[in-house]
């Protein structure tokens, strides 16, 4: 018995080598750690157990038999990150380019299916060149059953995925389906179909890098929430987004101890323009707002003419979305749109409360947005917001117009409280383009165009660049100084702490895919 043990122990050892030595100093060579590495470095110290480490492949062709190494490329187990118990699987790309085979996906789904049991997140560390050939359709049934327990943890424990090195084909779906997911820059690539397929296909020459690297899917097509320099910066980031994240959908996210002062904010007022037409930097606002150094923003560089993110209020961890003047005037498009949307369903599915800062001109504009539906696309934001049930609050910075009004938290679509600073101003469109319409007749009639345009310009800001109207309606809780906003919020988000909402009973609703 004890020749056995003894036995059982030197295979694990070996296992923790990974693919060898040589492997091991290639990995290192690119600047990247080793999977057991990275565990490491993302768990609390000594806290990781090991699940499944002398499971090995079952594959008898093409040689395979002659090539077992324990663990078969995966990493599975649990432990504590800050205290917090998690479940990860950390792929080993020096054991069979870390490829998927029946029994790596196997100890994968066993993970998933137990931190759907308890409760618990789940962190995916993603290196790996796809299924493994040698084993045909048994290693693709392996990416199906790790695609459903996805679906099926979903909305129920937060899902994060790290990308630390390739993941290609159908690999890149099972990432694409968790909560966030981070990109390592110049090591990690993902995409459906790599460069040699598209040369191929469409004779067009193009790096991994440019194809598929953390730029291309944080700029372009904004596959990726955050990218980071190196695998210690990437386990850092995924450290600090959890810590905005609650266990699971039954719990709020953990506060921070916070001690609540006068909390006034000084020169708040002189960052807003006067000017409806001059822009400034909405980062600039909500740093004012937020608790100092508390805000993540997600998807920076992807959409920017709208801002996401989680910061700290208080101690109280919260979502924020908020247009962006700066970029495009703040307007919603398609892209804004769909980013913002996801953000606030994730937000609503883990509790945490929405602040949203307002300052929008309307949608935008033109061919291309109307031909890439921004109607279906503007209405995934409308929906979202529409069916959150978490604490939502929203803040008119300075102009709300048109249908995006509405769209952006307003009261008729759930919002909990709204408010307005003094010079915010809501109504169909601007003076300019109001005044224009109502009185055609008159200014076309006048002597002096222009004087009279003036003239019903200030007639129509008069009574509707302020947000007194719709404060007389109930529309507007309140109209705030921008000094008093912060506090204001804390209180606020207090007082809805314990918020109760549910939706009408149903299967599930049907958002504008």
């Amino acid at each position: 018995m004890k020749e056995k043990i003894n036995t059982l122990l030197a295979k694990l050892e070996a296992s923790k080598l990974g693919g060898g030595e040589e492997r091991i100093k290639k990995q290192h060579a690119k600047g990247k750690l080793t999977a057991r590495e990275r565990i490491s470095f993302l768990m609390d110290e000594a806290s990781f157990e090991e699940i499944g480490a002398l499971v090995t492949h079952r594959s008898k062709d093409f040689g395979m038999e002659k090539q077992i190494f324990e663990g078969d490329g995966v990493i599975t187990g649990y432990g504590t990150i800050e205290g917090r118990l998690v479940y990860v699987f950390a792929q080993d790309f020096t054991v069979f380019g870390g490829s998927l085979s029946e029994t790596h996906a196997e100890k994968i789904v066993k993970i998933m299916e137990l931190s759907l049991k308890a409760g618990v997140p789940l962190i995916g560390l993603n290196d790996s060149g796809g299924a493994r050939i040698q084993e045909g359709v048994n290693s693709l049934g392996g990416y199906a059953d790790i695609f459903y327990r996805n679906v099926m943890a979903s909305g129920v424990v937060p899902q994060l995925s790290a990308i630390m090195g390739p993941c290609a084909g159908g690999a890149v779906y099972s990432p694409a389906m968790t909560d966030f997911t981070i990109m390592v820059e110049q090591t990690s690539y993902m995409f459906v179909t790599g460069p040699n397929v598209v040369k191929t296909v469409t004779n067009e020459e193009i790096s991994s890098e440019d194809l598929g690297g953390a730029s291309a899917h944080s700029t372009k097509s904004g596959v990726t929430h955050l990218t980071a320099a190196n695998d210690y910066d990437c386990i850092q980031k995924l450290k600090r987004l959890l810590s905005y994240l609650p266990q699971n959908c039954e719990e709020l996210p953990n506060k921070v101890p916070y001690e609540l002062g006068e909390e006034y904010i000084d020169g708040l007022e002189e960052l807003i323009p006067a000017s409806a037409n001059q822009p400034y930097d909405m980062r600039s606002v909500i740093n004012k707002i937020i608790d100092p150094n508390s805000f993540l923003e997600i998807q920076e560089n992807f959409a920017d003419n709208i801002l996401i993110g989680y910061a700290r209020l208080g101690g109280r961890s919260i979502g924020i979305v908020a247009n962006q003047p700066m970029s495009l005037a703040g307007v919603l498009d398609v892209n804004a749109s769909k980013k913002a949307a996801r953000f606030v369903r994730t937000c609503d599915c883990f509790n945490v409360p929405l602040l949203v800062l307002v300052d929008v001109p309307g949608f935008l504009p033109g061919t291309d947005q109307e031909w890439n539906g921004i109607i279906t696309n503007g209405a995934k934001l409308l929906y979202a917001f529409s069916e959150a049930t978490v604490p939502r609050i929203s803040v008119i910075t300075r102009k709300a117009y048109g249908g995006a009004y509405d769209v952006m938290n307003s009261k008729h679509i759930g919002a909990d409280m709204n408010y307005a600073f003094p010079t915010a101003e809501i109504a169909v469109m601007g003076a300019k383009g109001a005044s224009e319409i109502i009185f055609k007749n008159e200014i076309r009639a006048s002597e002096n165009p222009e004087e009279t345009l003036k003239e019903k310009e200030k007639e129509y800001a008069e009574k509707f660049a302020n947000p007194y109207r719709a404060a007389s309606r109930g529309f507007i809780d309140e109209v705030v100084l921008p000094k008093e906003i912060r506090r204001k919020l804390i209180k606020s988000f207090a007082l809805l702490e314990n918020k109760k909402h549910v939706n009408p009973k149903k299967k599930h609703g049907n958002i504008p895919l």
